[in-house]
């Protein structure tokens, strides 16, 4: 077993809980950054963090970091790096990257390097002229941020975001891990009452229910690294029956989603039969002012729709006026809405109990919590 160096980029926001799933997960020496989780750990680390992973978007080993402010300094550092304990002569191995606020501001020509780095240390380790990719897939990618450099295998291949049960979904959908964050962030609980009063493709109902039942993210896809020689195939055959165990089955979740657009349910409860949660999930078209608190206790979690995504500003403005009126303070119940709109509050007609700066890709959001019950005089 190798002692690996490895790092999870996450939405911005979501580092903490990316962190806390790690070293739940029994990985080593956690570090939080700015979008993104550094973290040490064998290759059965490698395996539960892309398998269980809520919150991240990828697992990459990082593979070296150093300073470089000339096309000179990227090329010797990506060199000294070992690349031949990992790639094989057969082996594929595409480079891609990102520079910001760096000297070396040129993408192209910072891939070109790296590429050419890698293959001259690999031809002197192999001792071949060239190389004929057609094997394994190893994605090389490296990020200069300040003129630091970091170089990273990916391991997971398709996003983490990437569950395997939305095939399709409606217009502008929240990211699973997004969607996983707030459910987190509200505290559902296994026998939770749930409801998603704007469902679209059931994503919220969907990750609600495979939280409160600890179903694995990851137990329905394939990853990049499973078809890797370094990380034995029996490694991931025990970490998918090991997650498996874990699954409760007891859990008393239950889901309700609604939504104006009856292809949204339709989809909702395809989603949720592909995610293997259907029997715990409800899902009809309903609009959010027949929405009422009939349970002694729930949970709501929402992304309903605004002005530049799905309506104008008035037409989102007005669902929010709606939402303030039927999301009743009420003992026993607390609601989670994400929004980028700044005037949210304003419009729902209260202030949030708890407010949370999160990015749903690179758009900035809120996410509003209310909680409190009402005071008794």
């Amino acid at each position: 077993m190798s002692d690996l160096r490895m790092v999870c980029p996450c939405l911005l926001g979501v580092e903490g809980l990316v962190a806390e799933e790690l070293r739940a997960m029994e990985a080593r020496d956690v570090e939080p950054q700015n979008g993104r989780v550094l973290f040490c750990g064998d290759e059965t680390i490698l395996a539960r963090a892309n398998l269980n992973s809520r919150y991240s978007e990828r697992v990459q080993i990082l593979m070296g970091s150093f300073r470089a402010v000339t096309f000179e300094e990227l090329f010797q550092g990506i060199k000294k790096i070992p690349w031949e304990n990992w790639i094989g002569k057969q082996d594929r191995f595409p480079v891609k990257g990102s520079s910001l606020n760096s000297k070396l501001f040129s993408v192209p020509d910072c891939q070109s390097i790296v590429k050419k780095a890698i293959v001259e240390r690999l031809r002197q380790r192999y001792r071949v002229p060239w190389f004929e990719e057609t094997g394994a897939l190893y994605q090389v990618q490296f990020l200069i941020m300040k003129d630091q450099v970091s170089v990273m295998l990916d391991t997971s291949g398709a996003g983490l975001h990437k569950r395997g049960y939305r095939a399709n979904s409606m217009a502008a959908p929240i990211k699973e891990t997004l969607a996983a964050a707030m459910v987190q962030l509200s505290r559902v609980r296994p026998d939770a009452h749930f409801v998603d009063p704007f469902c679209g493709s059931g994503t919220i109902l969907i990750e609600a229910a495979t939280y409160a039942m600890n179903i694995a993210p990851g137990l329905q896809r394939r990853f990049t690294a499973e078809s890797w020689p370094s990380v034995p195939r029996e490694i991931w055959m025990r970490e998918k029956e090991r997650a498996q165990s874990l699954i409760r089955r007891d859990a008393k979740f239950e889901g309700f989603g609604y939504d104006i657009d009856g292809a949204a349910i339709d989809l909702t409860i395809e989603n949720a039969r592909k995610a293997g949660v259907i029997a715990r999930i409800h899902a009809e078209k309903r609009p959010v002012s027949e929405f009422r608190p009939d349970a002694q206790y729930g949970v709501v979690v929402c992304n309903p729709p605004y002005g530049e995504r799905l309506l104008d500003t008035r037409e989102a403005e007005k669902i929010y006026e709606e939402m303030g009126r039927v999301f009743v303070p009420q003992r026993g119940w607390n609601y989670t809405v994400i929004s980028p709109d700044e005037t949210f509050e304003e419009h729902f007609g209260r202030r949030a109990d708890k407010r949370r700066k999160l990015y749903n890709g690179m758009l900035k959001c809120q996410v509003y919590q209310y909680f409190k019950a009402p005071k008794t005089t």
